[in-house]
């Protein structure tokens, strides 16, 4: 697979990302290590997951830091640790009810950083990601949190999840070279983050679209709203998950899309995306699309 840059390092571009790992408690251990397995034999080496990923919304907080745990085991039973950078989040908190709340105080984004540590197994976290803003924190004093985290050594890299342009650029002006990465929402059916991807191309940072197969799950709304990528699937002979890949690639050299799946299946046909080049008429139909 071709790689990207993410920081200092390189990673192949396309990542997986881990939300639903588990997430409803109905996957056999066996096929989840099947899946990472067959993520890495396609180049895959990016794996993002988040302390406020688990099990489903019926568990509450106890589902807090389930992902990271189980994420942790399955690279140790695989022995493969060390072909992974292996991604987390922290300001999300999950709560009883089946609630996902934010919290950016300083003291709980400190306290995410060294839990994560914890679960994860390692000394430093290699990509460690403020997961949302928080209405009650001012973002200035979120990124001077993120400043002291990044100073810590407990974290090699900071990105920023669901970050505006100019928060990304505020950011930016007091993280430095420790800010990497930006993790918003990108797709066929969600485009309002076209001007994200133009910052994180004009200060080098990596732009990690999640859900990047948004719109495409339905078969109607794809004929309906998106009907180009289905057609430039079935004259390639790939999937339209596979178009929608290729076309996120093209936006720039700083896209690395995260998928998300559960089965080996899904993950090799979305890694293949990484081979197929589109022309400029085809993506000038997706853009229209």
């Amino acid at each position: 697979m071709q790689t990207r840059t993410l920081g200092n390092q390189q990673v192949g571009a396309i990542g997986l990302g881990l939300m639903t790992f588990d997430q409803t408690g109905t996957q056999p251990r066996q096929q989840l290590l099947d899946t990472v397995t067959a993520a890495l034999d396609a180049g895959v080496t990016l794996f993002d997951s988040a302390d406020a990923y688990g099990p489903g919304d019926e568990l509450g907080a106890d589902a807090q830091g389930a992902n990271e745990r189980l994420i942790a085991s399955i690279l140790d039973e695989l022995g493969v640790r060390d072909q992974v950078l292996l991604a987390t989040k922290g300001g999300h908190v999950r709560t009883d009810g089946g609630n996902w709340e934010v919290d950016s105080s300083a003291a709980h984004l400190k306290k995410a950083v060294d839990e994560s540590l914890q679960r994860i197994g390692v000394d430093q976290i290699s990509l460690w990601q403020h997961h949302r803003p928080d209405p009650k924190v001012s973002y200035d004093d979120v990124i001077g949190t993120l400043k002291e985290i990044a100073d810590s050594g407990k974290v090699a890299h900071i990105g920023l999840s669901n970050a505006d342009p100019q928060q990304i650029r505020d950011a930016h002006a007091v993280l430095g070279d420790a800010l990497v990465s930006v993790q918003n929402q990108f797709s066929p059916a969600f485009r309002s983050s076209k001007p994200e991807i133009d910052v994180c191309d004009e200060l080098g940072l990596a732009f990690l679209p999640w859900s990047p197969l948004g719109g495409l799950s339905d078969a109607k709304e794809l004929a309906e709203k998106h009907p180009a990528f289905a057609e430039i699937a079935a004259d390639r002979g790939v999937s339209a998950q596979q178009v929608a890949l290729a076309w996120e690639l093209a936006q720039s050299p700083v896209v690395i899309p995260i998928p998300g799946a559960k089965r080996p299946s899904s993950i090799t046909d979305s890694a293949a995306a990484a081979d197929l080049e589109l022309t400029a008429d085809e993506l000038s139909r997706l853009d229209a699309s």
